[in-house]
């Protein structure tokens, strides 16, 4: 298996959730059938809420990895874990060739959900110390700040303390404005901050989902996506189909200002990434051509 950082950039990486507890894994295979025909650099896999698909994270990371031959990433949390469980888990892990994680705080309920571990930062260490360089780590990065920090400045430092633990990249939390993601990564460049950061979009499919998307991780909405979100919500099939333009576009542009990876959100809807991927698809490509040839 290739190793993902040394891939021409900028990289293409999707994001996927297995069901929950003992439900089928068919249908998330399904999704995942048509997903590597975009030919990604690289599929992530969540791992729920508190753990809750924690087996089915490891199942469908180490398929993704073996079966499609694509770079599988699990993710794994702090919330409701302990040091015991985190090693076993990513001792089967290594046995089944999955070499890839992303290391998160994970959404919390109460404080009281936390186990041995209570940052990201722990997580990576504790990663780090007893397994050294067995697995790639990735880390989040938040473009409008983590919900808990005080101030950008703040969410910067605690960033720069988890990349110095030997994070090799960054996937950014979901945005809808560009020149705030671009603001804000030369604000982390300027802090020292070497890692690729790979752009994290959500593509708006449904007027409920930017409600729950500001009230998860309060991504600041355009006014442009407000109005086409109040003009074409009341009919699904039309914001989504301004969901996925707005995707494609903000993508393209992203790609012009030479961003180091795009990493589509997918909510298991392979249908809306084959439309963005006919998009960007050229344009991506003729990006990765440029650099290579420079």
């Amino acid at each position: 298996m290739e190793n993902f950082f040394a891939k021409p950039a900028p990289s293409y990486t999707f994001e996927i959730f297995p069901p929950k507890g003992n439900k089928s894994t068919e249908g998330t295979y399904a999704v995942i059938d048509s997903l590597v025909s975009f030919n990604p650099d690289l599929i992530s896999v969540t791992y729920g809420a508190g753990g809750s698909s924690r087996d089915n994270t490891v199942e469908i990371a180490s398929g993704i990895q073996n079966k499609y031959n694509v770079c599988g990433v699990a993710h794994l949390t702090c919330v409701g874990t302990t040091r015991e469980n985190i090693r076993e888990i990513l001792n089967r892990l290594k046995s089944n060739g999955v070499r890839n994680i992303l290391a998160l705080r994970g959404d919390l309920k109460d404080k009281s959900d936390l186990g041995d571990f209570h940052h990201a930062s722990e997580l990576i260490s504790f990663i780090k110390n007893e397994f050294g360089n067995d697995f790639d780590v990735f880390a989040a990065c938040y473009p409008e700040k983590h919900p808990e920090a005080k101030s950008v400045e703040e969410d910067l430092i605690h960033l720069k303390e988890k990349c110095d633990l030997g994070v090799k990249g960054l996937i950014s939390q979901l945005f809808f404005d560009n020149d705030i993601f671009c603001e804000w990564r030369e604000r982390a460049r300027a802090m020292g901050v070497t890692q690729p950061i790979i752009a994290g979009i959500m593509p708006i499919t449904s007027a409920s989902q930017i409600e729950k998307v500001v009230e998860m991780c309060g991504a600041s909405v355009p006014e442009r996506v407000r109005r086409f979100v109040n003009t074409y919500g009341h009919h699904q099939g039309a914001v989504k189909e301004a969901g996925i333009a707005y995707a494609t576009e903000q993508i393209i542009d992203l790609l012009a200002r030479d961003v180091e990876g795009i990493h589509l959100y997918t909510m298991n809807q392979a249908d809306t990434v084959r439309r963005i991927d006919a998009g960007i698809r050229s344009v991506l490509y003729t990006k990765r051509y440029a650099v290579r040839s420079n």
